[in-house]
C-alpha cells in the first residue's frame, strides 16, 4: 500500500512517528538530491565535537544547516553571521526534531560584493580596536641580523627573498613553513608569528629581528586566510617588527594594516629589510675620505697658526738676555752678602753666649749660696721646732736651684750647637758660592769660544773656501786685483801657497769684464776683514 494513497477514514493505516519521519526523508531526499542553497547565514554554532550549525535565511524562510567536521576543515572560507553564501550540499530530515536541514559540503561567497562587504566590516571592527594605529608599530631595524620569513618552503617566494637578500646583503634567515591558504593557513601563519616571538634571545635557535610575512598572488579567496581575525591579532601583537608582503602590489589583506611594514611584493619585502652592502661600502669610503681631508685640512690650518704665532714671539736670546743679566748682578752680590749677614748673625750670638756663660752661673750660685749661709747662722738660735720647716725649704731651695743650674746649662749648651751648626752651614754656603759662579762662567766660556770656533773663517776654509793675499799681504776680493798683483799667497785650511798669476793675452777678456764673470761653483767671499776665499 503507498503511504500517500488516500482510504476510507475508518480503516486508515496507523503509522508509527518514525515511519512518517522515515517516509518523509526519503521522499525529500529522492525529490532533493544534491543542491545549491543561497542565503544569508544566520545563528553560526561551532560545539566542541568540531562540527558547524548555522541558519540559512532570506526575506520570507530559514533553513537549518549543518557541516560535519571533516567537511569543515577543507572550507576554505567559513560562514559567517550576516555573510551572503552559496552553500552547497544534500537535503535531508532530523527525525529526533521533526526538521529539515541541509548537509553542507561548501560554502562560497555569494559574489565577490558580499565577501568585500564581510571584510570591510572586519576591517572596521578590528580598527575599531585600535590594532591599526599607527602608534603601535615599530621601526624596522636598519640591519637585523636574523630574519624570520613565514611562507612555504617550496614556492617561488622563499627562493625569491633569499635571492634578493643575497644580492643586497646576506643575513641568517630562519624559515618557518606554513600553509599560504586553505582552512590551515590561519592557525598556522598566526603560531609561526607568535612562535618566532617565543624565542628566547641567545638562545640555541637565535630569536629573529625581523619577520616577513610573505605569499604570492592569487584571488581573494586564496588570499583570505591572511584576513583572518587571528593572523591580524597575531602580527599586531608581534613584539618583533613585522613587515607584510602577501599577494601582489594590487592585493590588499588586513594583515597588511596590522604589519609595521607592508610590502608591495616578497622581493620588495627583502629589499626594505637589508641595505645594499656595495652602497654602504661605497658611503663608508667617502666618509673616510671626507674625514682624512678634514683631519689633514684642520692640521694645517693648525700649523699654520702655529707658525704665524711663532713668527710674533721674540728671539730666545733677547727673551732670556735681561734676566740672564739680572742674575749675573744679582750671583756678583751674593758673596759680599752672605759674609755680611755671618757678620751680623756673630755679633747677635755674642750677647747670648755671654749670658750663659758657666762663669756668670758660678756667680748666681755662690751668692745664693752665700745668703742661704747667712739664713742658717740667723735661724740657729732658733727652737729645733722652727728649724726643721726652714731647713725642708732650704732643701727645696737647693734642688730647684741646681735644677735651674742644669737646665739653663743644657740650653746654653743647645745654643751653642746650633749657633756652630749655623756658622758651619754659612761658612759651607760661603765656600761653595765661588766654585759655582766660576764653574759657570768658564762653561759659558767654552760655549762662546765654540762659537767662535764655529763661527770663524777657518771653519769656513774646512769647506772648500781659501783667502787670497797679495805679495804685501793685503786681501784680494776682486780678479782685478789678482790679474794686476805680482804674486799672490792662498791659505787653505791646512796650510799657505805662493802662486803668480796668468796674465790676459790678446784678444782675452778684460780685467774688468772678468771682474763681472760670476764665480764658479764652490767659490765665495768672506767679509773684507777676512779675505776672500776661493
Amino acid at each position: 500500500m503507498d503511504l500517500l494513497d488516500d482510504g476510507p477514514a475508518g480503516n486508515a493505516h496507523e503509522y508509527t512517528v518514525s515511519e512518517i519521519s522515515g517516509a518523509v526523508k526519503r521522499v525529500l531526499e529522492g525529490e532533493f538530491g544534491r543542491v545549491r542553497v543561497r542565503g544569508e547565514v544566520g545563528r553560526v554554532s561551532r560545539p566542541s565535537s568540531g562540527h558547524m550549525y548555522f541558519d540559512l535565511k532570506d526575506q520570507g524562510a530559514v533553513m537549518a544547516a549543518v557541516s560535519w567536521k571533516g567537511q569543515v576543515a577543507k572550507m576554505q572560507i567559513r560562514p559567517e553571521e550576516g555573510m551572503e553564501v552559496i552553500a552547497t550540499g544534500r537535503l535531508t530530515t532530523f527525525p529526533g526534531q521533526s526538521k529539515y536541514q541541509l548537509i553542507v559540503d561548501s560554502v562560497e561567497p555569494a559574489g565577490a560584493g558580499a565577501l568585500m562587504a564581510m571584510l570591510e566590516a572586519r576591517r572596521r571592527a578590528l580598527a575599531a580596536e585600535g590594532l591599526f594605529d599607527e602608534g603601535r608599530k615599530r621601526p624596522i631595524p636598519w640591519l637585523p641580523e636574523v630574519i624570520g620569513v613565514v611562507t612555504s618552503p617550496s614556492g617561488a617566494v622563499i627562493r625569491d627573498i633569499l635571492h634578493r637578500l643575497r644580492d643586497r646583503f646576506p643575513r641568517r634567515v630562519l624559515i618557518w613553513p606554513v600553509a599560504v591558504q586553505g582552512q590551515a593557513c590561519a592557525p598556522e601563519v598566526s603560531a609561526a608569528i607568535r612562535g618566532f616571538n617565543a624565542l628566547v634571545p641567545g638562545g640555541r635557535v637565535p630569536r629573529p629581528d625581523l619577520i616577513i610575512v610573505a605569499r604570492g598572488g592569487g584571488s581573494l579567496e586564496d588570499l583570505w586566510g591572511f584576513n583572518e581575525e587571528a593572523v591580524v591579532r597575531a602580527a599586531a601583537e608581534s613584539r618583533i617588527p613585522l613587515i607584510s608582503a602577501v599577494g601582489h602590489e594590487t592585493d590588499t589583506t588586513l594583515i597588511d594594516f596590522a604589519a609595521d611594514r607592508r610590502a608591495p611584493t616578497p622581493t620588495a619585502a627583502a629589499e626594505m629589510a637589508v641595505p645594499v652592502r656595495a652602497d654602504l661600502a661605497a658611503w663608508l669610503a667617502e666618509g673616510a675620505a671626507r674625514m682624512a681631508r678634514a683631519a689633514q685640512g684642520r692640521i694645517e690650518a693648525r700649523a699654520q697658526r702655529l707658525s704665524d704665532l711663532s713668527r710674533g714671539l721674540g728671539r730666545p736670546e733677547a727673551l732670556v738676555g735681561g734676566p740672564r743679566q739680572r742674575f749675573d748682578l744679582v750671583s756678583d752680590r751674593l758673596g759680599p752678602a752672605l759674609r755680611m749677614v755671618v757678620v751680623r748673625k756673630r755679633a747677635g750670638f755674642a750677647p747670648l753666649a755671654a749670658q750663659v756663660a758657666p762663669r756668670l752661673l758660678r756667680q748666681f750660685l755662690n751668692g745664693e749660696r752665700s745668703r742661704i749661709d747667712q739664713l742658717a747662722g740667723r735661724l740657729r738660735p732658733a727652737p729645733g721646732a722652727r728649724l726643721s720647716p726652714a731647713q725642708d725649704q732650704l732643701d727645696s731651695l737647693g734642688r730647684r736651684l741646681a735644677a735651674a743650674q742644669l737646665r739653663m746649662r743644657g740650653e746654653a749648651e743647645r745654643r751653642n750647637r746650633e749657633g756652630r751648626a749655623a756658622l758651619t752651614l754659612l761658612a759651607e754656603r760661603l765656600e761653595q758660592a765661588p766654585k759655582a759662579r766660576l764653574e759657570r762662567l768658564a762653561e759659558r766660556l767654552d760655549r762662546l769660544d765654540r762659537m767662535r770656533q764655529t763661527l770663524g773663517y777657518r771653519e769656513t776654509l774646512r769647506r772648500g773656501y781659501a783667502v787670497v793675499r797679495d805679495a804685501r799681504g793685503r786681501l784680494v776680493t776682486q780678479a782685478a786685483q789678482a790679474q794686476a798683483a805680482e804674486a799672490l799667497e792662498i791659505e787653505f785650511h791646512d796650510g799657505r801657497a805662493a802662486v803668480r798669476p796668468v796674465r790676459a793675452e790678446r784678444g782675452a777678456t778684460p780685467p774688468q769684464e772678468a771682474a763681472q764673470t760670476p764665480p764658479k761653483r764652490g767659490a765665495g767671499t768672506l767679509p773684507p776683514e777676512q779675505g776672500s776665499l776661493f
